[in-house]
């Protein structure tokens, strides 16, 4: 098993790519802690690991919110001893997320609170525990629009996903020479129900469909399999990465440097 003996948190693990990741981290062997602020959906991320006969633990965290990260992490390691992977994935795309003109100051403020500053105390917390347990991995979850202008405009959105790149990059500077890797996973469009609850009409849906060279959304369990990747001894030389899983739409469209 990949992560045999490995400690994992895992924010946003009652959906999405956090749900699918969870059942595959705990699969290859991992102890999980499942962090969500929707105690219905993260509680049934733990009860599907455990019938699968695998260890996860809820955690009910807000992560804008500076003391549910330091608790979470607390509560990672005290049960299960030690904390090795951080998986700062949870994240909001607002209905009402639009251009400058029309995005209102609410809307990019909780933007900002939780897919910026929620990364951000993921790992001021998440880095100290990590020291303890001798290095591991952290893998902050980005988009593909922070490479890219999104075809409709989120730019609450596509800002608070470039100031995650950017984070990332200097993170992985900062402890490259204590063993800690930190990788921003930038996935392309998904079926998720976080982007189909924002692409809610068919012409919106197939301004994006356009852009991907492979004419089709990725997948949640697709995704998965990259952070596991980058949460393995497998990625050991890999940090500070804008690691794209993206369907080539940027490929189509980045200019080269």
């Amino acid at each position: 098993m990949r992560l045999k003996d490995k400690v994992a948190l895992i924010t946003g693990g009652g959906s999405g790519i956090g749900y699918h990741t969870s059942l595959l981290f705990a699969k290859e062997g991992a102890s999980v802690a499942v962090v969500d602020i929707n105690d219905d959906a993260g509680k049934n991320t733990v009860q599907e690991i455990e019938k699968a006969s695998g260890k996860a633990v809820y955690v009910h965290a807000d992560i804008s919110k500076a003391s549910d990260c330091e608790n979470m992490v607390k509560v990672a390691e005290e049960t299960y001893g030690a904390l090795h992977i951080v998986f700062n994935n949870a994240g909001i795309s607002h209905a009402n997320d639009d251009d400058a003109i029309n995005t209102s100051e609410d809307v990019w403020d909780l933007t900002m609170a939780v897919n910026v500053k929620g990364v951000f105390l993921g790992c001021k917390y998440g880095i100290p525990a990590l020291r303890r347990a001798g290095g591991g991995s952290i893998i902050n979850t980005a988009s593909f629009v922070a490479s890219l202008g999104a075809a409709t405009p989120q730019l609450a959105y596509t800002a608070s996903k470039g100031a995650v790149l950017s984070m990332t990059r200097e993170l992985a500077t900062i402890h490259a020479r204590e063993n800690i890797r930190v990788n921003a996973l930038c996935p392309g469009p998904l079926r998720t129900e976080l982007l189909m609850k924002y692409l809610n009409t068919e012409e919106k849906k197939q301004r994006r469909l356009v852009h991907i060279p492979m004419g089709r959304f990725g997948e949640a369990e697709e995704i998965a399999y990259a952070v596991l990747y980058l949460a393995s001894d497998e990625s050991s030389f890999v940090t500070g990465t804008n690691f794209l899983v993206d369907g080539g739409i940027t490929a189509a469209y980045v200019t080269p440097e």
